[in-house]
């Protein structure tokens, strides 16, 4: 397994991890999960990502009890947990990045993951309501409490993210290490062009999700739509619409017959194209049965394959590449 720096902090996480949004404590059984688990630590990996809102708190809850069970070193692995949503509750406090939601959220988490503190703690999305300064200075707090080690974002925009740097610098309080943004062959602006400079001076770090476009680059859907999958719920029916339009289902079927060719399945294809990104720290992996994850994680080994012609190939068929600036 490789491990990469998170952002220009210290701590290495594995460039493949995992993740428990939809899957634990929904989708699957708890003896399902706790296979999975141990799996990917076995193969190396050391972070595995929660958050409040996953099944309302019962993700965590799962992955707690795994943990517990399993009695790791606690210097081996990195968990963490995201707030903003909240864990089902829809009274007033109950969701958003105040300084009182943070504080109950980090602390719910805590007990429901059965760990004295989280590595990561990410603000889930931004809260045009709460005041940066006061959402920082929480994080801060929350740091010296020894409850979290580093605090991040998800799906904020280059420029919230630079004023929470720009907030906690002018208070010397620490600021945003990493980033949880969505990336894949389908979905590429915000990671390669927005935070373009975010990389070179603060040093984000980006622990990407869906980098298989939510099943849209697996064979799963290449053919007739299966039954008895995660976008055939009616939950996700805003998922499926997103994810399965006529003109990506075409593009996957010209990568999977590419991925063939190279002895790669067409999941194994778009990880690694993932991965090939050094500003991406991990890529989080989603996984129902073991061997989804065993598919997956096999990447690991297989990035090599990816070289210059393969990358050519793969970006002509994607035809998407963001526009940079000239600057």
């Amino acid at each position: 397994m490789e491990y990469r720096h998170l952002g220009k902090s210290g701590l290495q996480v594995s460039v493949y991890s995992l993740g428990s949004w939809i899957t634990f404590g929904n989708q699957i059984s708890n003896s399902v999960a706790e296979s999975l688990m141990g799996f990917a630590y076995d193969q190396g990996v050391n972070f595995f990502d929660n958050a409040e809102i996953y099944a309302n708190g019962e993700s965590e809850k799962v992955m707690g009890k795994i943990l517990r069970n399993f009695n790791w070193d606690r210097t081996s692995y990195l968990v963490s947990s995201k707030a903003y949503f909240g864990d089902g509750g829809t009274l007033p406090n109950q969701r958003g990045l105040s300084r009182k939601h943070l504080f109950e959220a980090c602390n719910a988490a805590l007990r429901r993951l059965q760990v004295d503190y989280l590595d990561l703690f990410f603000c889930h999305r931004p809260d045009k309501s709460t005041p940066m300064i006061e959402t920082v200075w929480a994080m801060n707090h929350l740091i010296q409490q020894g409850k979290i080690l580093y605090w991040g974002t998800s799906e904020w925009s280059g420029v919230e993210i630079m004023e929470a740097h720009m907030v906690a610098q002018a208070n010397n309080l620490i600021g945003p290490v990493m980033e949880q943004p969505q990336y894949n062959m389908f979905h590429r602006e915000k990671v390669e062009v927005e935070y373009k400079q975010i990389y070179k001076t603060v040093g984000l770090g980006t622990t990407i999700w869906s980098p298989l476009a939510s099943g849209a680059l697996t064979k799963k859907y290449l053919n007739k739509f299966p039954a008895n999958t995660r976008l055939g719920k009616k939950e996700l029916a805003w998922l499926k619409e997103r994810s399965l339009s006529e003109e990506r289902i075409k593009k996957a079927k010209r990568l999977n017959t590419l991925a063939k060719k190279s002895g790669l399945t067409l999941a194994q294809l778009a990880l690694a194209w993932c991965a090939t990104n050094k500003n991406v720290s991990t890529v989080i992996l989603g996984a129902s049965k073991m061997e989804q994850l065993q598919e997956n994680l096999a990447t690991k080994d297989l990035m090599p394959s990816l070289d210059q012609e393969i990358m050519t190939k793969i970006e002509k068929i994607l035809d998407n590449a963001p526009i940079h600036p000239m600057w």
